[in-house]
């Protein structure tokens, strides 16, 4: 598969699949249609399957313009929201193949940002919406800390080298929390000069492997002593488990 990512609104990606041999594309999360359109018609493609991880606008936006100019189009979707457009619903570990691919894609099921949330794994690609970023996450607008804790750690226990491709480029901002946690991390530190050259050669700072994010990413971290007493520090007051832990890592990020 080539995945290509596409720009939208102001930091949003939408990330375009596509078969090497063919000129089937999927497209995950497409919020806006512009975009995408010139996209196919950069590369000759055809549209043939959408994705949709969870139902906010800037995930779901693009879909009904783009199934009026690719009407042939299927579109995968959550089974715990309502959509305007013609869907087939997927839910944790149903296993499909989008139309115009060859790899089969699984679910997971991942609530936290909201309570709908899926991702889209195949051969090590993690598509996963607005639930993980490069060194943060997503905030809980409908589900609870412990939910959002336990979507994380299923992610954590995928093969380390998953490649993630998370829905926003906020990577500069969530390194500047994660190091305002851990400002000794040489690895974080290391890894916010790479992403520093990236962004200023114009490149994503994205996919990034699931590797990387357990070694810098303070919310795959909540069992190291190191972030659980910066964050009693910051909340002034004991956390007696990984998920207050994490609660309170969240909390921090919501006013920093």
């Amino acid at each position: 598969m080539q995945i290509i990512h596409i720009p939208a609104f102001n930091d949003n990606y939408i990330w375009l699949i596509k078969e090497v041999s063919s000129n089937d594309c999927v497209v995950v999360d497409p919020g806006d249609a512009a975009p995408v359109e010139q996209r196919l018609k950069d590369i000759g493609g055809q549209l043939s399957a959408i994705l949709i991880t969870h139902h906010h606008a800037d995930h779901i936006g693009g879909v009904e313009r783009l199934l009026a100019s690719y009407p042939q189009a299927k579109v995968y979707a959550p089974k715990n929201a309502k959509y305007t457009f013609k869907h087939q619903t997927v839910k944790q570990s149903d296993s499909f193949t989008p139309e115009g691919l060859n790899q089969p894609f699984s679910v997971l099921e991942v609530p936290g940002h909201t309570l709908d949330h899926i991702a889209y794994l195949s051969k090590g690609h993690l598509f996963i919406g607005d639930t993980l970023f490069s060194a943060g996450c997503g905030r809980l607008f409908e589900g609870s800390a412990q939910q959002m804790h336990q979507s994380l750690e299923k992610i954590k226990d995928l093969p380390n080298d998953t490649l993630i491709y998370a829905a926003h480029e906020y990577t500069q901002a969530n390194l500047q929390f994660a190091l305002s946690v851990e400002p000794d991390n040489a690895e974080l530190l290391s890894y916010q000069q790479q992403v520093s050259k990236l962004r200023q050669m114009g490149l994503p700072s994205l996919p990034t492997s699931l590797n990387q994010q357990l070694a810098i990413n303070p919310f795959l971290r909540c069992n190291n002593a190191n972030i659980k007493a910066a964050v009693e520090l910051a909340e002034l007051q004991p956390l007696n488990n990984e998920i207050a832990v994490f609660a309170g890592l969240r909390s921090w990020k919501d006013r920093f």
